[in-house]
């Protein structure tokens, strides 16, 4: 079997593999082992080629990993929706037990109710959104 067509492949074994792990590591194999095909078609020997998949892979993983590593792992995009909600601070309007109640967020005023069942928040109070669980807010009084 021709060299060219062990590089080839190769090359596309390692892509499909990608495809399973997404981990950007084995495409750059992949697309080093696909332009070490093109070199062997070209007829250098078996040493050269070797070092050109070494060398190509070895600038690929240098450049192109970090940089799809910093895509796969970005930071959390801003919250926005009821989501924004968790973690901001209400006004308590009529008192809030574990069963329900009313508070105030920004404006708006939301049914809610206590995160700690046994807790009764009396009106006027100042409270945390915990979490939004539909549109009922669960709150727990700021100390």
């Amino acid at each position: 079997m021709d060299p060219w067509l062990i590089w080839l492949i190769a090359a596309g074994v390692l892509a499909v593999a990608e495809i399973f792990t997404l981990t950007a590591a084995l495409a750059v194999l992949g697309a080093a082992a696909l332009v070490t095909a093109a070199v062997a078609a070209a007829g250098l020997p078996p040493a050269m080629q070797f070092l050109v998949f070494a060398v190509l892979t070895a600038i690929s993983l240098f450049f192109v990993r970090p940089l799809a590593a910093r895509h796969l792992f970005k930071p959390q995009a801003e919250r926005f929706g009821v989501d924004a909600l968790v973690g901001r601070s209400g006004y308590v309007v009529s008192q809030v037990t574990g069963l329900g109640g009313r508070v105030r967020i920004g404006g708006e005023e939301w049914t809610a109710r206590a995160y700690d069942e046994t807790l009764a928040i009396p009106p006027g109070a100042t409270v945390d959104v915990m979490e939004i669980e539909g549109a009922t807010a669960v709150v727990y009084p700021r100390e």
